[in-house]
């Protein structure tokens, strides 16, 4: 019998494990801020910052170059609103201060950014030489950075470095406000002295506080004949929109929004009664609100301009009074509550107040008939936008009269409506249009600008040209600041009337169109809506003194104060 070939074995050597990448300040920073769901920086590089902007490209966040740091700060401001984290990575001083408006404007209206600024290296500091881009000493910038943001740190010290990124990344998710870091370049590369894992901290509220405040809160909801919510911006920011409606249905409250927090709800929810603002909104939602005896304001923060420049009145010994800050029922502070405790601890009330009768907050909707030779006016603009929202736009409205018309469109889903409605920083929408078609590019922006506003950051409609994105930016030009023409008359609030239509040629790409008429609104309306792959411009004529209904409000009610 012929024995059995027996098969080859080959014997397989084992492998060597490739050693992992040396943990690094830079690379840790980057992988903490992947964590976080961040996949897109905003800045302008220089030297200070280059190694670590090496490093950004390399890993899979994509840097995105803005035209001017604040732009920068601002297109990561509107990232953040829309995403929940954003960042701007910029140089030293000429980089970091040109920032500090729009992260002013990030901490008032509490957006979570991530500022990091590259610094001179720890080495070429010795003898306190004059370095370039220096202001007084080396902590300049982070001291000015601290009065803006809620935490800061300097990555200087491989002992400290990574428990300070934890700890200022864990502020700006908690507070939803800017947080600053400083890397000196030479400590980019710093290798950590021993491995480091990321740490949290779990809060917890004050159960007593928190059962009792849940059990007064509903105790005056119940006994109330007519309670009505007004839900504010931190709804959005910590992810409660959903819970307010929510309470809404289940209790048969109808809802409002301040400004600020314009579209944390569906307004075309049945409960929805319109934005409150004051002598600005609507007379039927200001008496409903007004008259109500148990108001209860839901993460708003109750600013002149949501309040209608203090036209409003509202009682604090009828109001429940909740943020991620404070919790006040009427005169009485609780201390240590979740803002997230408190929603859900509501929810699990038995809440059932009386069903009140809804009042007809909101205007009849008349269909718009273009008249083809009529000049646009203000009214009958928006009138036109209301009718061409879509659930796929969100809309972007500037400072000035474009965001007081705003406040009268009907916004269909949440995080649809995106404005720097109590910093109200001029040069917000443009660059924040960036930003939010970054964080979802599903959404397109809709930006409502005046010229005025125009004029100071109309250049970041590059970054638009340069990626393929396509907002439609209608330019509300007026000649001038109607606003502050509605406050004081004066030559200083005229500005050059530009041919802001041909800003296509100076960037070789979009599309511009020149609006007088009602005729030519809706064949530019036309254009701009086909138009997908670029962005599309409308420089619409308006008179210097047409002022949106919501101005007429205004103006007529403090008339009647005065």
């Amino acid at each position: 019998m012929a024995a059995k070939k027996s098969k080859s074995s080959t014997t397989l050597e084992p492998q060597p494990v490739p050693a992992a990448p040396p943990q690094t300040i830079g690379s840790y920073l980057i992988q903490r801020l992947q964590d976080h769901g961040l996949e897109h920086i905003f800045g302008i590089p220089g030297d200070f910052v280059l190694q670590f902007y090496g490093m950004l490209e390399a890993s899979p966040i994509k840097v995105i170059g803005a035209t001017r740091e604040d732009c920068a700060g601002i297109a990561a401001d509107a990232y953040a609103r829309v995403k929940g984290l954003g960042a701007c990575c910029v140089t030293y001083c000429v980089g970091g201060l040109s920032l500090c408006n729009s992260i002013a404007g990030a901490y008032a209206e509490k957006s979570p950014v991530v500022v990091i600024s590259g610094a001179p290296g720890m080495e070429e500091r010795r003898n306190n030489p004059l370095l370039h881009h220096k202001v007084r000493d080396f902590n300049t910038q982070r001291e000015v950075f601290e009065k803006i943001t809620v935490a800061s740190a300097a990555l200087d010290d491989p002992l400290t470095a990574f428990r300070e990124i934890d700890r200022c990344l864990a502020a700006a998710v908690r507070f939803k406000r800017p947080v600053y870091l400083e890397i000196p370049r030479d400590r980019v590369h710093t290798q950590a002295l021993h491995p480091h894992s990321p740490s949290s901290e779990q809060l917890v509220s004050d159960q007593g506080a928190l059962q009792e405040s849940i059990v007064e809160a509903a105790a005056i909801i119940n006994r109330a004949k007519r309670p009505v919510i007004i839900a504010g911006v931190e709804m959005h920011r910590f992810g409660l929109g959903h819970e307010v409606v929510k309470l809404a249905e289940q209790a048969g409250i109808p809802m409002c929004a301040t400004l600020l927090g314009k579209s944390v709800v569906s307004e075309k929810h049945p409960l929805y009664l319109g934005v409150y603002e004051g002598a600005m909104g609507r007379e039927p939602v200001r008496k409903y609100v007004e008259e109500s005896d148990c108001v209860i304001l839901l993460g708003a923060f109750m600013t002149d301009i949501n309040l209608g420049i203090f036209t409003a009145n509202l009682d604090p010994g009828k109001c429940i009074y909740v943020t991620s800050e404070q919790l006040r029922i009427h005169h009485h502070h609780f201390h240590d509550v979740l803002l997230t405790d408190f929603m859900t601890g509501l929810l699990q009330s038995k809440l059932n107040p009386p069903k009140a009768k809804l009042p007809k907050s909101k205007e009849a909707v008349i269909a718009y008939k273009p008249q083809a030779k009529s000049p646009v006016t203000n009214r009958r603009l928006f009138a036109r936008i209301n009718e061409l929202l879509d659930e796929n736009m969100v809309v972007i409205a500037d400072v000035g009269d474009s965001l007081f018309a705003a406040s009268d469109l009907t916004i269909y889903r949440q995080t649809e409506f995106i404005s720097p409605a109590y910093y109200t920083s001029m040069g917000f929408s443009v660059p924040a249009a960036i930003g939010a078609q970054f964080a979802n590019p599903k959404l397109r922006p809709l930006v409502l600008v005046g010229d005025g506003a125009f004029q100071m950051t109309c250049l970041e409609l590059s970054t638009a040209v340069r990626y393929g994105f396509n907002p439609i930016i209608l330019v509300l030009n007026n000649k001038g600041y109607t606003t502050e023409r509605f406050l004081q008359e004066g030559p200083f609030n005229d500005i050059l009337n530009w041919n802001y239509h041909r800003i296509c040629d100076l960037l070789g790409g979009g599309q511009g169109f020149e609006v007088h008429t009602e005729g030519e609104l809706e064949d530019a309306l036309k254009n701009a809506l086909a138009n997908q792959t670029s962005f599309s411009l409308l420089n619409i004529h308006l008179d210097k003194h047409d002022i949106s209904p919501a101005l007429e409000r205004l103006a007529e009610r403090l008339s009647k104060r005065i």
